[in-house]
C-alpha cells in the first residue's frame, strides 16, 4: 500500500504553486496530514502553517488549541489559533452551525492564492455520500466532496479523498503521535458518527468493497454533474438579471430538475445563502406561477425567498423592526433599524432637525411636480419598490407633515428644507 509520505509527494508535484496551509484539529486525520507535510523541506518553502478552530463547545477546547500550537512549533510550523462562536440557534443542526463558523473562519484567514489541506480520506467521501442520498441529493450532492474548490482568497484542497482512513492512523501510530480525543466523535445521536459507527461496519461485513464501490460511484455522479454544469450555466446567465440580482421564475421552473436544482442552488450560494431541502424547494416550484397580488416568500435557516412579478429574489432573513421606531436627523448619516443607512448627498448639515420614521399605513403626500396628493401605498407599487423593501423606508417629517420618503420622493415643501442636497438611502439587502 502506498505510504501517506508519498501520496501527498505526488499529489504536491501535481499543485505546484501556491503557500500552503493545514486545517490541523489535533484529530488523528489531521495531524498525520501535518506532520507528514512537515517533514518535507518543499512544504516549509511554500510557508508551510496550520490553522486551528476553536470552537468553544467543549471545556477542554482551549487546551486542545494550546496543544496544537505547541505541537506544531514542535515541528517547525507556525499554528494560528482561531476561536469562533457557534450560532446554532438559526435552525440548523450544531453539526452544520460549527461546520459554517468554521469555514468562515478559513476563508477570512486564507492569504491570496493560499492553498488549504484538509485531512478528508476515503471514508469521510463515503460517508458524505451516504449523508447526501438520505437527504435526497441530486448528482451534485452524490458526487460527495471536491478535491478543490475556491475558498475566501485561496483554494480548499483535500489531496487524501483516495486514501483510506486506516493508511492515516497506521502513520499516527507509526510515529507515535500525540492526538486530541474529542468525545463527540463518538456521539452516535450526530449522523456522520452514526453512519460512521452503526452503519458502514455493517455494509462492510455484508458487501467488503462497499466504501470503494461508493466512492466509485461519487466519481460518476461527479462526472455527470460537471456535464451538466456547462448546460445551467448557460441557463442562468439567460434567466438571471444582473441589474437586480434576481432569476426569471417561469423560465427556471420549464427546466429539468437535474439543471434547475443546481442553479438554483449556486444562485443563493453566490449571494452568502443557504441552500433549500427538498422539501423547500417543492414549496418554491409550486409558488413560481402565483397571481399578481400574490406574495408568496419561502423561509429556510438562512435564506427566505420571495416570487414576486414573475421572478425570484433572495434575500437573508429580515430582523424584526419596530414599526414605532423613529429618530432626529440633521443630514448626519444614520442608521436604520434593519441595518440600512441614510445620509444626505452632498453632504450637509440641516438648520432644523427632521424626524425619520418608518411606515405605518395609509401615509399621503404630493410628490414634487405632481398635481395630486398621492397614498404612499400606490406610489410604491407604481415604482416597483420590492414589498420587503417598504416597510424598512425611511419616511421624513418636518413636524407632523410627510415631506420625503427614502431617496424616491420629496414634496415641495421637502425640497426646499433640503435645498441642494437629497436624500440617499441605502437599504441593507
Amino acid at each position: 500500500m502506498t505510504e501517506l509520505t508519498d501520496v501527498l509527494r505526488d499529489a504536491l508535484q501535481a499543485q505546484p504553486d501556491g503557500a500552503l496551509c493545514v486545517a490541523y484539529s489535533g484529530g488523528p486525520d489531521s495531524t498525520a496530514l501535518l506532520h507528514a507535510l512537515a517533514q518535507s523541506p518543499q512544504t516549509h518553502a511554500r510557508g508551510l502553517r496550520a490553522l486551528h478552530v476553536d470552537h468553544g463547545l467543549h471545556a477542554q477546547s482551549h487546551a486542545w488549541a494550546e496543544h496544537c500550537r505547541q505541537l506544531a512549533r514542535e515541528w517547525g510550523v507556525p499554528c494560528l489559533v482561531l476561536r469562533v462562536e457557534v450560532d446554532h440557534q438559526r435552525g440548523y443542526g450544531l453539526e452544520a452551525a460549527a461546520r459554517e463558523a468554521r469555514y468562515h473562519a478559513f476563508a477570512a484567514s486564507l492569504q491570496k492564492g493560499e492553498r488549504l489541506l484538509l485531512a478528508h480520506h476515503r471514508d469521510d467521501q463515503a460517508e458524505t455520500v451516504l449523508l447526501k442520498l438520505l437527504r435526497g441529493a441530486g448528482p451534485e450532492g452524490l458526487g460527495g466532496m471536491r478535491a478543490t474548490r475556491r475558498l475566501g482568497e485561496g483554494q480548499l484542497w483535500r489531496p487524501l479523498l483516495d486514501t483510506p482512513r486506516d493508511a492515516l492512523r497506521r502513520y499516527v501510530e507509526r510515529h507515535e503521535l500525540p492526538c486530541i480525543d474529542d468525545p463527540s466523535n463518538n456521539d452516535a445521536r450526530l449522523s456522520r458518527n452514526f453512519l460512521r459507527h452503526e452503519i458502514l461496519p455493517r455494509l462492510s461485513q455484508h458487501w467488503p468493497q462497499a466504501v470503494e464501490s461508493i466512492v466509485h460511484s461519487a466519481r460518476l455522479h461527479r462526472s455527470a454533474s460537471d456535464a451538466l454544469e456547462q448546460q445551467w450555466r448557460t441557463e442562468q446567465a439567460r434567466l438571471l438579471d444582473p441589474a437586480t440580482g434576481s432569476l426569471d421564475a417561469v423560465g427556471w421552473l420549464a427546466l429539468t430538475p437535474a439543471l434547475r436544482h443546481p442553479l438554483l442552488d449556486d444562485w443563493l450560494h453566490a449571494r452568502g445563502l443557504t441552500a433549500p431541502t427538498t422539501a423547500q424547494r417543492e414549496q418554491i416550484e409550486r409558488q413560481c406561477t402565483a397571481h399578481d397580488g400574490q406574495l408568496p416568500c419561502i423561509r429556510w435557516p438562512g435564506t427566505e425567498l420571495h416570487v414576486w412579478k414573475g421572478r425570484l429574489w433572495a434575500l437573508p432573513p429580515r430582523p424584526a423592526i419596530d414599526p414605532h421606531w423613529q429618530a432626529d436627523w440633521q443630514g448626519e448619516p444614520l442608521a436604520l433599524p434593519d441595518g440600512g443607512s441614510l445620509l444626505l448627498d452632498p453632504p450637509a448639515r440641516l438648520d432644523a432637525p427632521l424626524t425619520v420614521r418608518l411606515r405605518q399605513g395609509g401615509e399621503h403626500l404630493r410628490p414634487a411636480g405632481h398635481a395630486h396628493t398621492r397614498e404612499l401605498r400606490d406610489l410604491f407599487q407604481q415604482s416597483g419598490m420590492p414589498p420587503w423593501r417598504r416597510l424598512a423606508c425611511p419616511l421624513l417629517y418636518a413636524g407632523d407633515e410627510l415631506i420625503g420618503v427614502g431617496d424616491r420622493w420629496l414634496t415641495e415643501r421637502g425640497a426646499t428644507l433640503l435645498g441642494d442636497a437629497r436624500p440617499r438611502w441605502q437599504p441593507a439587502w
